[in-house]
């Protein structure tokens, strides 16, 4: 019975320690979604104004389902971030809700990429420079 206060001590002290790494983990996760949230309605935005006016509402409404399922998609993987999880899963934990969120971001565009034209030498006029006294 002795040996049971100084180890309740120590899980007391500890108890923080554990709560500060789901925190760091949730944040973590959190900014990844407010990130993969920007990208779907940069995305939804371009998809926009490209569509014709006559296919505006069900686009609308598409795009709008979509957001709902991420959002939901989010929550679901916030209450899931357990205080308990070994420090060394939580970059599996972060991996895991990563690939979740996969599908609603767009696919990856790779623009040409073409040399900047060469630049013309930039030469003195032909009867040469002329510097004036200042008056």
């Amino acid at each position: 019975m002795r040996n049971v206060g100084p180890a309740l001590l120590l899980l007391l002290l500890a108890a923080p320690a554990f709560a500060q790494d789901a925190g760091v983990q949730k944040e973590l996760i959190q900014r990844q979604q407010r990130t993969d949230a920007f990208n779907l309605q940069l995305q939804q935005s371009q998809d926009a104004l490209k569509s014709a006016p006559a296919d505006r509402q069900s686009l609308d409404a598409r795009q709008f389902s979509d957001r709902q399922r991420l959002y939901n998609l989010n929550e679901q993987q916030l209450r899931d971030v357990q205080a308990a999880t070994p420090q060394e899963l939580r970059p599996y934990e972060r991996s895991k809700a990563d690939m979740e969120r996969q599908p609603f971001r767009g696919p990856i565009i790779e623009v040409p990429v073409q040399p900047a034209p060469k630049a013309e030498p930039i030469l003195p006029p032909q009867d040469g420079i002329r510097l004036e006294a200042p008056r």
